[in-house]
């Protein structure tokens, strides 16, 4: 049953996850923070579940330009529509909804009871998901669906994926499926069965070997790889000559070699990307993608979901419950 609120037309008051300086758990505070009301084609959103991700660590543990504290973490947020700005013409109050954003916008993050975003950041949520399931898969989404547009492979070709078992690679592998190329993918032996679910035509032992063992099933080198374990030049030796390596995280100064193409996602890019939200949403509601939630936490307990997630071994995403 969908839970039916009020339009509001003026700021309110939520609670919200805060980090006041770089540090580790003593610079998180949990704070009352005004939410402004949506202008032009935006709405307001009643957030029931945020996405716990990699990136919110590193937003208090690495100096940055683009941002400014105090500054609310998150970027994936699944809740009720409470108001539209003007313009918005694709949704109605108490409509349940999954949303993407950026900690580094002045609004800040996901982390707070109430967030004001572009519609176009915003589709309704899969059917068969709930509001925790759903806080899991916009940013991680849209990430897969840029890391394989950069690419440019076809319907044919090979691509390698590192991390197979994780949620990042669930995601992008299930869309590569989609789009008809040939998948391999390593894992620990315990997950073969579970990355083989996902879509991956050829599974192999996680370890120093990757690229020898992906020689093996492709003698002349993969046509693409995307990195979501972050190996970096380890997997080079994987990729054929000329082919192209996709990082999901900022790269330093790194050695080129036989013509290979290197490329990285950023999000920013695309978080209005509308259709792709809404080809995630179809892929759940598909059974293509399966979302699973590694723990559910309250705002007061952001730290303990973050170490659990640097832990590793999760098949899906902490969350934070508002």
């Amino acid at each position: 049953m969908k839970e039916i609120i009020e339009a509001n037309s003026g700021t309110l008051s939520a609670k919200a996850v805060s980090y006041e300086s770089l540090g580790g758990a003593e610079i998180i505070k949990i704070v009352d923070r005004t939410v402004r009301i949506p202008e032009a084609g935006e709405v307001r959103i009643r957030v029931k579940a945020a996405g716990v991700n990699p990136t919110d660590a590193l937003l208090r543990k690495m100096d940055n330009p683009m941002v400014r504290f105090p500054v609310i973490p998150g970027t994936d947020a699944a809740g009720v529509i409470e108001s539209v700005g003007p313009g918005v013409s694709r949704f109605k109050i108490d409509d349940e909804v999954m949303a993407v954003l950026t900690a580094f916008r002045p609004d800040g993050g996901a982390q707070v009871g109430y967030i004001v975003v572009p519609a176009a950041s915003v589709v309704l949520k899969p059917q068969n998901a709930t509001f925790a399931q759903a806080a899991g898969l916009p940013m991680n989404g849209l990430t897969a669906l840029r890391a394989l547009e950069l690419t440019q492979l076809r319907a044919g070709q090979t691509i390698a994926i590192t991390g197979g078992a994780g949620v990042l690679a669930h995601y992008t592998i299930a869309v590569a499926k989609r789009i008809g190329l040939i998948v391999i993918a390593d894992a620990k032996p315990e997950d073969y069965d579970r990355v083989r679910s996902y879509g991956a035509d050829f599974v192999i032992k996680r370890g120093d070997d990757f690229a020898d063992l992906i020689r093996q099933q492709f003698p002349y080198g993969v046509d693409g790889l995307i990195d979501t374990a972050v190996l970096v030049e380890k997997c080079f030796p994987a990729v054929r000559d000329g082919g192209i390596y996709i990082s999901v995280r900022r790269l330093g100064d790194i050695r080129n070699e036989r013509d290979i193409k290197i490329s990285m996602v950023w999000v920013p890019d695309v978080l209005e990307n509308t259709e792709g939200l809404e080809l995630l949403k179809e892929m759940v509601e598909t059974g293509e993608i399966k979302l699973k939630v590694a723990g559910e936490y309250p705002p007061e307990r952001v730290f303990d979901a973050q170490q659990t997630l640097a832990a590793g071994g999760l098949h899906g995403r902490p969350v934070i419950l508002f």
